[in-house]
């Protein structure tokens, strides 16, 4: 079903996923369109973000943000439209960056709306990606946590996703040798001949940790970690004294139900922050840098009109699609930023 203008649809929480998600956690409704009130907008949502950590909302496991709630919307950044407006800064026709999440049509007090321009609209769904979320997470992690220095080695894991595509490029940027650590030979591929980097290494391959060794044959100082498992397995050894782990997300492990199988990972882990002197730090994007994203956005504003940055987005078209897509995601099927076209609108559109 396509969007309509005169109908809201919503995908709701149905219930909480045990293990990995299905398409019956969720449901899609139909309401009317809400009206706003004094202050208020109407966004229309064309673009709409899917991203990993929406897994850990799904549960009501403590977080660092509350659940959602069961028969509540899916939370989610979207690239809108407003509608109407009641609100003194914002008029129809205006195009925003929202937290509208899966459905067609939003209310906002304009708090949480973020107003796009200029050469960003040439690409509206940039701004969920690397002019968005996903690249301020890149860029402020491996920066500001990573601190590479020219010279030496980076390995990022999920080489291909929408943040450790950025996070390789960036590391090159800064004349580092960079190790990225993909799914499947394609991806690997892509990385080499399209991103840039060094190398890129295939997890699914049982040789892992041999070829990283051999590709990282003086150690790695920067880490960026995406996934966790095994690929952690594989890098733990390597790490160099005062080598830098951002934890930006342990996609491994998001549907596990129990403690993870195999080996006690905990023990030598602790033994290497200790004896390697390593600075391991998770962090929040949203939590820890919003004061930041002027200057993360005015920098990679720079380096995209610069054609510094490839960005490669999977596009998948329709609401009714987000929760397949979604479910796929979180079992590796993507191949770059996943973005939801909910509506075919371009800039400068009149409806």
């Amino acid at each position: 079903m396509s969007q309509q203008t005169d109908t809201n649809r919503r995908v709701v929480l149905a219930s909480r996923p045990h293990g990995a998600p299905t398409e019956a956690n969720f449901r899609i409704e139909h309401q009317h369109v809400p009206v706003p009130a004094e202050g208020q907008v109407l966004l229309r949502t064309v673009w709409l973000s899917l991203d990993p950590y929406m897994r850990g909302r799904m549960s009501d496991a403590p977080s660092y943000v509350p659940p959602v709630a069961i028969d509540d919307v899916m939370g989610a950044g979207t690239v809108a439209i407003v509608e109407q407006s009641q609100h003194a800064d914002y008029a129809p026709g205006d195009w925003v960056v929202s937290q509208s999440g899966w459905q067609d049509f939003a209310l906002s007090n304009g708090k949480d709306l973020f107003k796009l321009s200029g050469p960003v609209l040439k690409h509206p769904s940039w701004a969920l990606g690397m002019l968005g979320m996903t690249g301020f997470t890149a860029y402020m992690g491996l920066l500001d946590i990573g601190q590479p220095q020219a010279g030496e080695t980076v390995v990022v894991a999920a080489a291909t996703g929408a943040v450790g595509s950025i996070v390789g490029q960036i590391a090159k940027l800064k004349g580092c040798h960079v190790i990225g650590i993909a799914g499947g030979a394609e991806k690997c591929r892509y990385a080499e001949e399209v991103l840039g980097f060094d190398k890129c290494l295939d997890h699914h391959q049982d040789d892992l940790a041999e070829k990283l060794k051999r590709y990282c044959a003086d150690g790695i100082d920067v880490y960026f970690e995406n996934v966790g498992g095994k690929v952690f397995d594989a890098v733990l050894p390597l790490m160099n004294s005062k080598g830098r782990i951002p934890m930006c997300g342990l996609i491994a492990s998001y549907n596990a139900t129990g403690p993870s199988a195999g080996p006690d990972r905990l023990t030598p882990f602790q033994g290497a922050i200790l004896r390697k002197r390593l600075r391991v730090q998770g962090f929040i994007i949203t939590q820890d840098y919003a004061h930041r994203f002027e200057e993360f956005f005015r920098q990679m504003s720079q380096w995209v009109a610069e054609d510094r940055f490839v960005f490669r987005e999977d596009v998948v078209d329709g609401l009714d699609n987000a929760p397949e897509t979604f479910i796929g995601m979180l079992e590796g099927k993507n191949f770059g930023k996943v973005v939801i076209r909910v509506a075919a609108d371009q800039p400068g559109e009149q409806k």
